[in-house]
């Protein structure tokens, strides 16, 4: 059984529906328009995976189906490593919606390298609300 590592969840609110922030993530084609700080293209591979291009190399990721309770998690495989689980969710806040990411240090990656990879994740999660807020059509 494995350690219990370092985990860290990160948020934001966002003011749209969780339907609506839903249904935009979960169209993956969207992702490098949110996720800039590593997602340069994306394209769908074969069974529900999609390469993720990035400036490190290609990264293949798969999301869960499409479900009732706002989850988004989503494994992704860099190089020839094991699978990386990624939680995410949206939830109802008011009016709106909360995002949250939840993010695991990887065995071998530095504290150094877990704080840069959580200021990528928030930046783009700050990222995702300002597409979603500045759209009118969502």
């Amino acid at each position: 059984m494995a350690a219990i590592v370092n985990a860290r969840t990160l948020s934001v609110s966002i003011e749209r529906t969780p339907e609506r922030v839903y249904d935009y993530v979960f169209e993956l084609q969207h992702f490098p328009e949110w996720a800039t700080s590593f997602s340069l293209s994306i394209q769908p591979s074969h069974d529900g995976w999609w390469v993720v291009t990035t400036p490190d190399g290609p990264m293949n990721l798969k999301l869960v189906e499409r479900n009732e309770f706002g989850v988004l998690d989503h494994h992704v495989y860099v190089g020839d490593g094991q699978p990386i689980m990624n939680a995410m969710r949206v939830v109802a806040n008011g009016s709106g919606s909360e995002f949250l990411f939840t993010m695991f240090q990887q065995p071998g990656m530095s504290d150094e390298q877990f704080a840069h990879d959580a200021g990528m994740v928030e930046r783009d999660l700050h990222s995702l609300k300002k597409v979603l807020e500045s759209r009118t059509e969502l």
